[in-house]
């Protein structure tokens, strides 16, 4: 009886460390193709990181405030604060959508950042300081 529990656990522990092993390998494999989806290299790296830590990618983030291009700031700020306004639970609106709003946002600014750091390596490798 003591023999066949055992070979029950081990069995059980076998399955369960492929179960495992295989989503180490899926998630390995997700992460490498979002930054290579996202462009590859340091911004790729860094807008797949963005697109992680904000739950958001920067696709959804434009849809969600409905812009087109990240860098027009004067609509991305009226999209923001219309939408913001329009979902504030004091006016009735929805708490989920609001938060969805702010995400947005921050996910463009993470994107804006990420953009701007690119840009200074660029400039750094062209112009090496003296």
């Amino acid at each position: 009886m003591a023999k066949y529990l055992v070979q029950i656990i081990v069995a059980g522990a076998q399955v369960t460390a492929r179960a495992f092993t295989r989503a180490v390998k899926q998630e390995y494999t997700a992460s490498q193709q979002a930054a290579k989806n996202a462009g590859g290299g340091r911004h790729g790296a860094r807008k797949a990181q963005a697109d992680t830590v904000s739950g958001m990618s920067l696709q959804e983030a434009k849809q969600v405030l409905n812009i087109s291009d990240i860098t027009e700031h004067e609509s991305l700020l009226k999209n923001y604060e219309h939408l913001f306004e329009v979902n504030d639970k004091s006016k009735g609106g929805s708490l989920y959508l609001q938060s969805k709003v702010v995400r947005a946002k921050e996910r463009i600014d993470m994107e804006l950042m990420n953009m701007y750091k690119t840009q200074q390596e660029k400039a750094r490798k062209q112009n090496p300081p003296s």
